[in-house]
């Protein structure tokens, strides 16, 4: 079986921070980390060269594949911002709310932070993290 390539790197998340380019999303970058700092209430890490993850969750599919993901996370990218984690069920209502944004099957892209609600944002992190771990939401 193929060994996962994102895996946690032990990287600096604010080194990685201060060299996005361009500087939009960088600020971006910086609005994301506090509101998932603050919701998760943990530290961010730092998965393959650049997405920014929280948490660890062990995931195994029907088809026997298993692996480690971050629970919740973000990729302040060129073309767009990527959020991974926030897709769990029942949420479709909140993702509709959210603004622009473009869904995939394991993320949501964002185009600037400006264009979508920081607010449902932050209610689709506490709930995605609550749940992922298992807690009552």
């Amino acid at each position: 079986m193929a060994e996962a390539k994102t895996i946690p790197t032990g990287a600096s998340v604010s080194e990685f921070l201060d060299a996005v380019e361009p500087a939009g999303r960088r600020e971006d970058g910086f609005v994301l980390r506090e509101l998932f700092d603050r919701v998760t209430d943990t530290d961010a890490v730092m998965w393959g060269p650049s997405i920014v993850g929280y948490g660890l969750h062990h995931y195994r599919y029907d088809s026997g594949h298993e692996g480690d993901t971050a629970v919740v996370g973000f990729s302040p990218r060129k073309a767009s911002i990527s959020l991974y984690g926030l897709q769990t069920p029942g949420a479709d209502e909140l993702i509709d709310r959210l603004g622009r944004v473009k869904v995939g099957v394991g993320c949501l892209w964002v185009g600037r932070l400006s264009t979508i609600d920081l607010g449902v944002l932050e209610a689709l992190v506490d709930r995605a993290w609550v749940r992922t771990r298992g807690e009552d939401v």
